[in-house]
């Protein structure tokens, strides 16, 4: 067909009068500007009509999946196909006697095709990632990290087979000589590796996802995970800083999930108040009668008082020596009284565990820790929870002749030397 319509245009320019060079040059010329109309026009076909019309329709469909692929621009790259089609085809008409701009011209429009066909593949995963992100099984199975090898691997196949186009190489011959640089693609691409191994051990594993408060102290991450990629991981710490951490660092090295901590049902508590050892003390007639005034205690010291009674006559105690049988001390009483404070706080958490214990005594003193799950998980609310009992312990502690350690301040010497003078 293409040599019909060649050597017909010939003849019609000679029979005109022209010279055999001058019909091949305005014969070039002429299928040329056509050439080009045919593009334009395909191109104007495509995306002005079709894709237009495509659009409308989408917009008013219900669905918002469609939605995202228009937003990609998937359609739009895929239009770009039609004016290289063009050209491709048209070229050995133009060209019909130019053999090496014949092949010149339509690897350049094949390299143009790949492209395009890279591009509109790249759209499509991003749209079809972004349509997955919509689903609820995302929020537990992140897919950046495979997305991202999707992306490399169609990547890498595109530039196989431009340069074998270019190059006129078979892509099996290029792929073979790529094979005996193994060695040195996996020394580039480590990262790439190790990040993708990673990050299929972190979803296989449900390990972490976007989300979660992990903390990593020798990364100086704190905070949640935004995005899990294939090379890293990024964190918003709680000043809003942004940490990027290695994906394959998750893996080889240990992180904290609080996960389980926000799914529970409290936030723990964990802190000591270090009492001086100098002021405890067995209780005196006094105090214990000072304590039975206590409304949440005064349960526990009747209670006591009839079980160390009837442990210390049973005995045949002597009472005259404090050393002799048992007695209730005020750091005893302290640490009863605090217990059933907690139990009785609305925002600590009963069903899970609670206690007060002594830990082992220092230079500094004997600490009492309050080992309790507040039921409000919030962490400015965790925080006012925790200050406020604490709070009431140091003000309280004083009530039961017991002193909070504390090294001596400027204001301590001063006092003492006030007192010396």
């Amino acid at each position: 067909m293409n040599t019909l319509v060649n050597d017909w245009m010939d003849n019609w320019l000679v029979g005109l009068g022209m010279s055999q060079y001058l019909a091949i040059f305005v014969k070039i010329f002429f299928f040329l500007i056509v050439a080009v109309l045919l593009s334009y026009l395909s191109d104007i076909i495509v995306r002005k009509l079709i894709i237009s019309i495509l659009t409308t329709i989408i917009k008013r469909s219900k669905t918002k999946i469609d939605d995202i692929f228009l937003e990609r621009k998937v359609f739009n790259r895929l239009s770009h196909f039609a004016p290289a089609l063009v050209i491709f085809f048209l070229t050995p008409l133009v060209f019909k006697d130019y053999p090496a701009i014949i092949k010149l011209v339509q690897n350049g429009a094949y390299v143009y095709m790949i492209l395009i066909g890279l591009l509109f593949t790249d759209s499509f995963i991003n749209a079809m990632h972004e349509v997955y992100l919509r689903l609820s099984i995302s929020k537990h199975r992140p897919i950046k990290g495979y997305v991202q090898i999707v992306k490399i691997a169609i990547y890498f196949i595109a530039i196989i087979l431009i340069i074998s186009t270019i190059f006129g190489k078979s892509p099996k011959g290029l792929l073979t000589a790529l094979g005996t640089a193994a060695a040195v693609l996996i020394l580039v691409f480590k990262d790439t590796i190790l990040g993708f191994i990673a990050s299929i051990q972190l979803s296989a594993n449900k390990m972490v996802k976007p989300g979660d408060w992990i903390s990593m102290p020798d990364h100086n991450a704190d905070g949640t995970v935004i995005e899990i990629s294939l090379n890293t991981v990024k964190v918003q710490n709680w000043d809003k800083t942004i940490t990027t951490v290695p994906t394959y660092a998750l893996i080889s090295e240990s992180f904290y999930n609080w996960k389980g901590m926000e799914e529970s049902g409290g936030r723990r508590i964990k802190r000591s108040v270090i009492i001086d050892m100098k002021s405890v003390k067995f209780c005196t007639p006094e105090m214990i009668k000072k304590f039975k005034k206590i409304q949440i205690l005064r349960d526990f010291i009747e209670k006591k008082e009839k079980e160390l009674d009837a442990h210390n006559k049973k005995h045949k105690i002597d009472n005259s020596v404090l050393v002799n049988g048992r007695r209730m001390t005020n750091i005893g009483v302290f640490r009863a009284y605090i217990t059933s404070y907690l139990y009785n706080h609305p925002k600590i958490n009963n069903e899970m565990t609670s206690m007060v214990r002594q830990l082992q005594p220092t230079d500094k003193g004997l600490p009492l820790q309050i080992y309790v799950f507040s039921n409000d998980k919030r962490w400015i609310e965790y925080e006012k929870i925790q200050s406020d009992i604490f709070d009431h312990i140091f003000a309280v502690a004083p009530e039961f002749d017991l002193r909070v350690f504390q090294n001596p301040s400027g204001y301590d010497v001063v006092k003492l030397l006030e007192q010396n003078l």
